[in-house]
């Protein structure tokens, strides 16, 4: 499993011209997940994101988790991120895991981290077209992979 997370004073995700998700200030997801996932690497990112003290404190210091913050969290999924363009000009998706195995771990994640923020997860639409609009916040962007990665 592949993210990136972007810490945003805002963010959304539209599809067909309608808002599937939105949030204020926390994290903008996005989500890549690969055939080789599981239950242990889907709690690992889900901890990791909710934990990780991205946010500044009083000093202005990054000591702060978006649990800390009471922020909200966006996920949208993006198969791109397992891209590999080692070769030629064409990237290659084949680290990607096929739909009938992403949508469910997708929906797995992100029953995780409303569970660990107690608060609904927006999210886009797996599969389908989107346009993510965020102000970045920093900028601080991360990417994270799974410990099996």
């Amino acid at each position: 499993m592949r993210v990136v997370l972007q810490r945003v004073s805002q963010a959304s995700v539209t599809v067909e011209g309608r808002v599937t998700g939105q949030i204020g200030p926390g994290l903008l997801v996005l989500a890549g997940f690969s055939p080789d996932d599981d239950a242990k690497s889907l709690d690992w990112m889900a901890r990791k994101l909710v934990q990780l003290r991205i946010f500044g404190d009083e000093e202005g210091k990054m000591n702060r988790s978006v649990q800390d913050i009471q922020g909200q969290v966006l996920v949208v999924s993006q198969f791109t991120l397992l891209a590999d363009a080692r070769k030629g000009n064409r990237p290659s998706y084949i680290g990607a895991a096929p739909p009938p195995v992403a949508i469910p771990l997708y929906q797995q994640f992100v029953q995780l981290l409303e569970t660990l923020l107690g608060q609904p997860v927006p999210t886009g639409e797996f599969g389908a077209d989107m346009q993510v609009s965020l102000l970045n916040d920093g900028p601080v962007t991360i990417v994270l992979d799974s410990p099996e990665r």
